[in-house]
């Protein structure tokens, strides 16, 4: 009975040592805290690292694919029309949940690094990473609005599909560098790293990014959220102290 027990447990770990990735990500970040200050106009994460292997490299290629995702939120897309000579908001859908900003780098064309079942299982592909269950029934195509959504937050740099961004050397070193842009939201950024051969996954690696606003930008975020009247109060007044510097500047000017 003993002797059973024990091929059985040997047969288990057996197992679970041929499940474990042959290939495993050592990740490196040139910083993992962005920080949003008043004069914030955007920063760049550098992503490098290298691939662990207990085996040798094998002939088949290996891909890289880096993607960062900031927190993510439901919004309603709105479709206008042109009526009677004025744009009007005609249809509207709702989009469950997109993230606030996604980038997705790789080491080749995306088709090629990855195969589509893959990006269904993984939600690699900006497409993908983007939840709309269903849609109301006057809408014939729903679509139309997360391809909106992609386009207006790609014109903003908020969606980036950075392909052949990411070097691969040796089999064994990548790196790529992504840009941030100004108008990021805070929280956490996910940030994942796929190795892939043949466009299929073999290991996954994941961590993230802090991006929080520091100074007089955190003191005016947590003031309109803790005191909304006191907010308003104070950027009304605010923007009265700027009307009436403004007016008396140009007084002096045209006295002078």
């Amino acid at each position: 009975m003993r002797v059973l027990c024990s091929l059985l447990l040997l047969c288990l770990s057996f197992a679970a040592h041929a499940q474990q990735p042959r290939e495993e990500v050592v990740l490196g970040l040139s910083q993992n805290r962005v920080s949003i200050t008043a004069d914030f106009d955007g920063s760049e994460i550098l992503i490098f690292g290298a691939i662990k292997r207990e085996t040798a490299i094998p002939k088949q290629p290996l891909e890289v694919i880096v993607t960062i995702a900031g927190p993510s939120e439901p919004l309603i897309v709105r479709r206008k029309d042109k009526r009677f000579g004025i744009w009007v908001n005609t249809d509207a859908n709702q989009i469950d949940s997109a993230p606030s900003y996604y980038a997705v780098a790789t080491s080749g064309p995306f088709n090629d690094v990855l195969r589509h079942t893959e990006d269904l299982r993984h939600k690699v592909s900006i497409a993908r990473a983007i939840r709309s269950v269903g849609a109301p029934a006057e809408i014939g195509d729903s679509r139309a609005f997360t391809r909106a959504l992609i386009r207006i937050r790609q014109d903003n740099s908020l969606f980036q599909l950075l392909e052949g961004a990411v070097e691969v050397d040796q089999q064994t070193l990548f790196r790529t560098s992504i840009a941030l842009p100004a108008n990021l939201t805070e929280g956490p950024y996910e940030t994942r790293i796929f190795l892939t051969r043949g466009g299929h996954v073999i290991s996954q690696f994941e961590t993230e990014i802090d991006v929080y606003k520091v100074g007089l930008e955190r003191f005016l975020y947590n003031l309109s959220r803790s005191q909304p009247l006191i907010y308003g109060l104070l950027s009304l007044a605010i923007a009265i102290a700027a009307g009436w510097g403004a007016s008396a500047a140009f007084r002096m000017l045209r006295q002078g």
